[in-house]
């Protein structure tokens, strides 16, 4: 038996992030963030501010946003027999039912009470990975789906900043973790290499299309393998317009913004599928087919984000920008800088 491949394993993807360069809280304004510019062909690395990011995109490219929304998915209240929860949203199912995480011990059957009984909720099942299905109801007792469960969640909900942030949301979530250009509702983590646009970049950009992709909670979910192979990556609605599908079956250079706009473009690529679930896994062993460029934050140790980079740069190249990045003070996370690899 030879040596096993070490991009195939979970601890060759580890560095050490000095706690204090996680961003606890946004830069304002958005695209006043920093920018970390790889150069895949020359190998030269660039420090740059967000809002110069133009300058650096080669003419012709095409822009590609997540458009999604994130919900206020984090719901606080009780069990029917007492004792608090904590629930976050991670997708709707059919027939009205809901996939969620619950903090606190539930049982199917077990009933909860958000903002003094105006909304209600029913453990249906407990599933495999940890996470419930949970019916809702409104106060007459109407069971809702996730159209009519909208309003009630941006009146009782809170906008469900990631767990590593390690602080309850504040008013400046509700506007800072989500981008300018949010549409459709459906996400329960943000897009965050789209946080730092503003309006005024937005307009400077000739060629952008949008596609959807509905950021859930699976994206914290750690990979908890050795063999990075066997982990099961998670899966999320995704939808692609006509002209965005487009320019992907064109051999127009691509800019994706983001590892989700990423993953959709490169799981239509390869299945031409405009919608529908997207479970694609991108590793060095693994690489795109079609982006030619990233745009990205930076992201946790050992998680399928970082792997998504390593594909693009190749796993030691990565943790040297990942280096780079630490010695320079660049801001890691969410709510951090972020990195464009040319």
């Amino acid at each position: 038996m030879g040596h096993p491949n070490p991009d195939l394993l979970l601890s060759s993807y580890d560095y050490h992030l000095p706690p204090e360069l996680i961003a606890k809280y946004p830069v304002t304004p958005r695209d006043s963030a920093r920018l970390l510019v790889y150069n895949r062909q020359t190998g030269e690395i660039t420090d740059a501010i967000f809002r110069d990011l133009l300058e650096f995109v080669p003419e012709g490219v095409h822009f590609i946003f997540n458009d999604t929304k994130v919900i206020k998915a984090r719901l606080k209240g009780e069990k029917e027999t007492g004792g608090k929860i904590e629930l976050l949203l991670n997708r709707p199912l059919p027939d009205g039912k809901f996939q969620v995480y619950i903090r606190g011990r539930v049982k199917p059957g077990t009933r909860l009470i958000f903002g003094g009984g105006s909304l209600t909720g029913e453990v249906v099942e407990l599933l495999p990975d940890g996470s419930r299905i949970v019916q809702f109801q409104n106060r007459e007792g109407e069971r809702l789906e996730f159209p009519t469960l909208l309003p009630y969640l941006e009146k009782l909900g809170e906008v469900p900043i990631p767990p590593y942030l390690q602080r309850e949301a504040e008013r400046i979530d509700e506007l800072h973790y989500q981008t300018i250009f949010a549409r459709r509702e459906g996400a329960v983590a943000s897009p965050t290499a789209s946080l730092h646009f503003t309006p005024e970049l937005m307009e400077k950009i000739p060629l952008k299309h949008f596609l959807t992709l509905h950021v859930g909670a699976g994206t914290f979910k750690p990979v908890e393998v050795e063999n990075i192979l066997e982990h099961q990556i998670h899966s999320e609605y995704y939808q692609i317009p006509g002209e965005t599908a487009q320019i992907i079956d064109s051999s127009a250079p691509i800019l994706a913004v983001g590892t989700t706009s990423t993953r959709s473009i490169e799981y239509y690529h390869r299945t031409k599928k405009r919608f529908g679930e997207c479970d694609l896994f991108l590793h060095p062993l693994n690489p795109p087919q079609r982006v030619t460029h990233l745009l990205t934050n930076f992201h946790l140790p050992k998680s399928t984000l970082l792997m998504l980079v390593s594909a693009f740069v190749g796993r030691e190249k990565c943790l040297e920008l990942y280096r780079y990045a630490i010695d320079k003070k660049y801001r890691f996370y969410s709510y951090g800088d972020a990195m464009l690899i040319l």
